[in-house]
């Protein structure tokens, strides 16, 4: 059995380490690639990768990583328990330069098809979020939980860099106004701490994208569902995620 806290406070270093070197990339000149699937990658993304592993190494020896940035291992069957990772989601965001630092360090455990554990780092707005299942979800040192969802006027959060018509419609289905526009994972933990409500999602992403923050948002009473409600489960082919829709308590 996992002790969460222990594997999260061992985590949390490499994680901020992580955060460090991405900073230190994105305060001076850099350049980016592309990959073969035409997403861009910058030393900023290998660097991180290389720390978190490390810690990955270290403290949870023998769990297999999938990793947004080891393309061989998207093609690992994944097994009952298994990390996801993306040393730095929203890649295009710290392209950008824009001053909003919207772009995080994720590590996720994954068991039984579904998010465990979260660590959700934000290093240019030094916002730190992790939780998991039975202790709860934390930004800082500080619980959070998500708010219940109000019967009118919701405020949903959406992607800065990949909004698409299909998510325009369902806000205007919902009759939801009110818009957060914000990249990365960031959108989960504005959920998760009650500073948003919903986070509905159309547009193409990858599992590792989203099990840290879906992880966290869960711990702090959320929940996150595939569109027609059903459960939205990890270790999909080629780690692949389908629509999903992330809210806040409804109960």
């Amino acid at each position: 059995m996992v002790d969460y806290s222990k594997l999260i406070q061992s985590l949390l270093p490499f994680v901020l380490n992580a955060g460090d070197a991405i900073m230190e990339v994105y305060e001076n000149d850099f350049k980016h690639k592309l990959k073969k699937d035409g997403s861009p990658v910058t030393i900023a993304d290998k660097t991180a990768e290389e720390i978190l592993l490390k810690g990955l190494k270290q403290h949870a020896i023998n769990t297999i990583v999938i990793s947004e940035e080891n393309p061989d291992s998207h093609y690992l069957n994944p097994p009952e328990q298994f990390f996801l990772v993306d040393p730095l989601d929203g890649t295009k965001e710290f392209l950008k330069h824009d001053g909003k630092g919207a772009f995080t360090v994720n590590i996720a455990l994954i068991e039984n098809n579904e998010p465990t554990l979260g660590i959700v780092y934000a290093p240019a707005l030094k916002r730190m979020f992790y939780g998991a299942r039975d202790i709860g979800s934390f930004e800082g040192k500080n619980r959070i939980q998500t708010r219940m969802m109000p019967g009118t006027n919701p405020v949903a959060v959406a992607s800065q860099s990949h909004r698409d018509e299909k998510t325009e419609q369902w806000l205007i289905k919902s009759k939801i106004n009110k818009t957060i526009t914000i990249g990365s994972s960031l959108k989960f933990g504005l959920v998760a701490c009650g500073e948003a409500d919903i986070y509905p999602r159309f547009s193409p992403t990858m599992e590792w994208d989203t099990a840290a923050g879906d992880a966290i948002l869960r711990a702090a009473g959320g929940m996150v569902s595939n569109p027609d409600g059903t459960p939205f489960l990890y270790g999909k082919n080629a780690y692949k995620n389908g629509a999903f829709i992330a809210r806040g308590s409804i109960t």
